[in-house]
């Protein structure tokens, strides 16, 4: 008699149960990716039937429910290939394709030349595509505490948030048709540069203070105050966070090439008087 057969009825049924709970562990990560996927196609739709604030409103649950699936895969410990192949296709859907579609049949659509219309649309998509290709390929080796150009919910964000902001105003897509090109164009843009934008994910438990709590629910309180009015504001900082990086490390950098190079280091002088001596340049 093997070990299988001497188990008692109740301690197979809680075998059984153990497994079940384990492979629906497995499947709830899931579940909130297939409700990115959901909303992000949904967007879509309502952009379809020219509501527009709920498509944009769909957008922004998107990003919720897709910052939940990974955080929800590391808790539980079930983290999969096959997750990661998925939360990248539904990311293609709700932060590429539904805010390209839903700012051209908006506003893009009202510009005097239907093909610049279209260019910025297929550029905002695109580059959402070369975005998460470029995360999947470099996700083992990038630093974990920034991004490699602008993440595509934050893009997505900044579309949607815009079409928010100017329904909010009762302003139509058709007065600011341009300023929507520009906005698709940006965003589109930042996802496939090399600016760094910080990641909250770096963030450890011991970093959340009693403080940091608080001032989240603060910040929270102030949202739910007017949402459209202070998203907008919030997601543009952030992306010209990335840039002010880029821009202070370039700066940095340079400066700091200067220093290195000191024309009063007794070094140097003498690697020039050995350089014209030789009629050879110093390298």
């Amino acid at each position: 008699m093997n070990d299988e057969d001497r188990k008692t009825l109740r301690e197979r049924r809680a075998a059984l149960k153990l497994k079940l709970r384990r492979r629906g562990m497995f499947a709830l990560p899931s579940m909130f990716t297939l409700g990115c996927l959901f909303f992000g196609f949904f967007g879509i739709i309502q952009a379809m039937n020219l509501r527009f604030d709920y498509a944009a409103t769909c957008v922004f649950v998107a990003m919720v429910l897709d910052s939940l699936d990974g955080r929800v895969a590391r808790m539980t410990k079930t983290q999969t290939a096959f997750g990661a192949e998925l939360d990248s296709l539904a990311d293609m859907v709700s932060f590429g394709a539904a805010p390209a579609l839903i700012i051209y049949e908006w506003s893009l659509s009202s510009l005097p030349n239907s093909r610049i219309a279209l260019a910025a649309a297929f550029i905002y998509a695109a580059c959402a595509a070369l975005r998460l290709a470029r995360f999947n390929v470099q996700i083992s080796v990038v630093d974990k505490s920034f991004f490699n150009g602008l993440p595509s919910p934050a893009a997505a964000a900044v579309v949607a948030g815009f079409v928010l902001l100017m329904d909010d105003l009762d302003i139509e897509g058709a007065d600011v048709a341009w300023w929507a090109f520009a906005v698709t164009l940006v965003s589109g843009i930042s996802m496939v540069t090399t600016a760094k934008f910080f990641s909250f994910k770096a963030m450890s438990r011991r970093a959340v203070s009693f403080t940091a709590v608080a001032t989240l629910a603060v910040g929270f309180g102030v949202i739910l105050m007017d949402p459209p009015k202070v998203l907008f504001p919030v997601i543009l900082a952030y992306l010209a966070s990335g840039y002010i990086v880029w821009l202070w490390r370039a700066t940095h950098k340079s400066t700091q090439t200067l220093l290195d190079v000191d024309p009063c280091d007794p070094a140097n002088a003498e690697a020039d008087v050995s350089a014209e001596t030789s009629g050879k340049k110093p390298d």
